[in-house]
This record gives structure tokens, C-alpha cells and sequence, in this order.
């Protein structure tokens, strides 16, 4: 994770931030976040992710949003910014806003070297309190190796599968979805 701004904002002082900013930051108790930007191997597995999702889900009352949309984990005071989230049913915002979701049901992560120990560790905890959430699934740009956690409704435990050979498939339960590890991987 990014250094922190060193000035404390309210969660409407970091929403007009962000609608006049060239970077994306997120937002947590006040401090503000600068995110990265992207390599080519990590937009070409996003690109090739939501392409493969999209098709899915044509037809389905499931979204699939890109990184440009943010996911509120703790209102008011925690606001990320997904690689990729999904809403399946009616997309539920919160009040005076278009670009902040509070429902995914599926948020995937690219892996990069300065966000790894981040998206595995406090950001996971932090999305693990997002009801809606069944499915959180990690994706390592530098090699075929993606992880993925399901927590089915009878409990709130959490289960890892790995996945590390291309022709690899995984089930992406929360929204009866199949992918390849060659269709993530597509041009890497």
C-alpha cells in the first residue's frame, strides 16, 4: 500500500478530490491512498478478465465493473478501488453518488509486487466485511498462479483454492461462472 497523504480529509473532501485528480486514490479513517499505475501484463489480464466475465454474464442480472469504479467496505470511512468487482441483482449505491458500489458479490485483485502482501493481508481482511461478498479472487501477473476464496451462505468461513496450470479452470461459485487460467493469461 501507498504512503498516506499526510492531511486528514472527510469522505466528501476525498469524493471531490477524486472527480478532479489524475490519480486514483483510496480512502481510509481520513488519509488517502495514491494508487500505482498499471504494467502491461496487469491490463492485459484485467482486460482479458472482464472480457471473459462480461460474455458470462450476458444475459445474467450480474455487472461487471472495471478498476474505475470504487467499493465502499466501511461507510464513511473506507473506499477501494477494485481491479474487478461484480453486482449480481440490483446495483445498490451509496446516497448522492454513481461511482461507489456497497454490494459485490466477486472482487478480483491483480497481483503487483507493491500491492501482493496488501491484497493478501488487510485489504482481504477489510473486504471480508463486506456482506454481499462470496467470492475474492487474486491473480499474480508474473506467473500463472491465481487464488481464490469462497465463502458459501451456510457459513462464514472462508476456502482457498490455487490454481497454477493453464489449463486450469475455476469456478467462480457466487455467480455460476467458469474461467481458464489461459483465458486470464491470454498474451502473457
Amino acid at each position: 500500500m501507498a504512503q498516506p497523504s499526510s492531511k486528514i480529509i472527510s469522505p466528501e473532501e476525498y469524493f471531490y478530490s477524486e472527480e478532479t485528480s489524475d490519480v486514483k486514490n483510496e480512502y481510509f479513517h481520513g488519509e488517502i491512498f495514491a494508487m500505482t499505475g498499471a504494467s502491461l501484463a496487469h491490463n492485459i489480464i484485467a482486460s482479458n478478465t472482464i472480457i471473459e466475465l462480461g460474455m458470462a454474464l450476458q444475459g445474467s442480472e450480474c455487472t461487471v465493473f472495471t478498476s474505475d469504479m470504487k467499493v465502499e467496505i466501511d461507510p464513511a470511512h473506507h473506499y477501494t478501488y477494485p481491479d474487478i468487482s461484480v453486482v449480481c441483482g440490483g446495483i445498490k449505491l451509496i446516497p448522492n453518488r454513481n461511482d461507489v458500489i456497497t454490494n459485490p458479490v466477486v472482487i478480483i485483485e491483480i497481483l503487483s509486487q507493491s500491492t501482493m502482501d496488501y491484497d493478501r493481508g488487510s485489504k482481504f481482511t477489510a473486504y471480508r466485511n463486506i456482506d454481499t461478498l462470496r467470492d475474492y479472487i487474486l491473480i499474480n501477473q508474473y506467473k500463472y498462479h491465481v487464488e481464490y476464496f469462497s465463502k458459501n451462505d451456510s457459513n462464514a468461513k472462508w476456502h482457498l483454492n490455487e490454481y497454477k496450470q493453464k489449463e486450469d479452470t475455476i469456478n467462480i461459485q457466487s455467480i455460476d461462472t467458469r474461467l481458464t487460467l489461459k483465458q486470464i493469461y491470454n498474451k502473457i
